[in-house]
């Protein structure tokens, strides 16, 4: 589509862009010729506006005689108009000061990110923690709570910690449970999660598990621990700044403010969004109808994924307005994912 563009056409249009994005009205000809420099007339910008609405790029409002760009367009602005800009010291030392890890568990970490997204962009930030089954494995830990009951901590790689009360078969002392975890700390090393469970069942086949008695206990308490778990958790979504995007003029009419409000509580289906992200490289972009959720209409979602160790991954990003600032959003996200990246393979 760019192709077919002459240099005038992606100038105004380029124009148009700009200005919707920054005034939320619909942009005359007039408008164009003043604030852009262009040494063209407003007719003559005119019939450029309208083979460019021809064109699908541009619509015209009932109730104004300027025009707003479409989806196609801003697709368009953003494959190959835009210039990303370089992320400024100041939101650099923000994002540095906000997602500083020490001293903190990861979930605390990713929410701050998400809220750090949110002032920032002065958008909606999104952060999806890594999935618990796609973590490695670092350590498992059990401690005695009093009768068969047993409190077992497992903790990933990437610093993620779950814990889990199990009733274990019989009642065992605080050194059995010790050497128990010991044991399963040695043979489960360089797996991950989901790894685990296929590694312990093949164990318990073994002949040693079956003439080893505490072998044998410490397997069946780690089967307990890692029983279930699978697929998404709607909890692992950090989800800060809902109220920015009812901010924003095209969401001011209540049902839009319904439907955006629906798009967040429905987290199920944000999370299926963005999990389409994790397998990709760099900053993805979708815009409006690209995302395939009908509550998203008139929004955009600008993601990156970050890394947490090897092997796990993890998606952050923005939600705005198909009119929001792409040449800002873009580097402060790309930049964000590559700073927790760094962050959490220290850890």
């Amino acid at each position: 589509m760019g192709d077919r563009l002459s240099e005038r056409s992606r100038h105004i249009l380029e124009a148009i862009i700009e200005d919707y994005i920054a005034t939320a009205e619909p942009v005359g000809s007039r408008t164009i010729t003043r604030r852009h420099g262009i040494s063209l007339s407003p007719a003559t910008v005119r019939n450029v506006m309208a083979d460019l609405e021809e064109m699908g790029l541009l619509v015209s409002p009932h109730t104004s005689a300027g025009r707003v760009p479409t989806e196609k367009a801003y697709r368009l602005y953003v494959d190959s108009l835009l210039e990303v800009r370089g992320i400024a010291p100041e939101e650099r030392d923000m994002i540095g000061r906000q997602c500083n890890i020490a001293g903190r568990d990861v979930g605390s970490v990713l929410k701050e990110t998400s809220r750090m997204l949110s002032c920032l962009s002065r958008y909606t930030g999104v952060v999806v923690a890594p999935r618990f089954t796609t973590n490695m494995f670092r350590q498992i830990e059990f401690v005695k709570l009093g009768g068969r009951r047993v409190l077992a901590i497992l903790v990933s790689r990437s610093g993620v910690v779950q814990n889990k009360i199990i009733e274990s078969d019989e009642e065992m002392g605080t050194d059995d449970l010790v050497r128990m975890a010991n044991y399963l700390n040695d043979l489960l090393a360089g797996l991950t999660i989901a790894e685990v469970r296929n590694r312990i069942r093949e164990e318990m086949l073994t002949e040693k598990a079956r003439y080893d008695a505490m072998l044998a206990r410490a397997l069946r308490l780690s089967e307990q621990t890692f029983a279930g778990g699978e697929g998404g958790d709607a909890s692992g979504l950090f989800i800060e700044g809902q109220a920015n995007i009812l901010s924003q003029p095209e969401f001011s009419d209540i049902d839009r403010m319904r439907e955006v409000f629906h798009a967040f509580e429905e987290k199920g289906q944000l999370l299926e969004l963005l999990d389409r992200c994790v397998n990709a490289e760099g900053v993805q972009i979708f815009i409006g109808s690209e995302t395939h959720l009908h509550q998203m209409s008139g929004m955009s979602l600008i993601t990156s994924t970050y890394m947490t160790g090897r092997d796990t991954v993890g998606v952050l990003g923005v939600i705005g307005p198909t009119r929001m600032g792409y040449g800002k959003v873009i580097p402060i996200v790309d930049y964000t994912a590559k700073l927790v990246s760094r962050l959490l393979e220290m850890e």
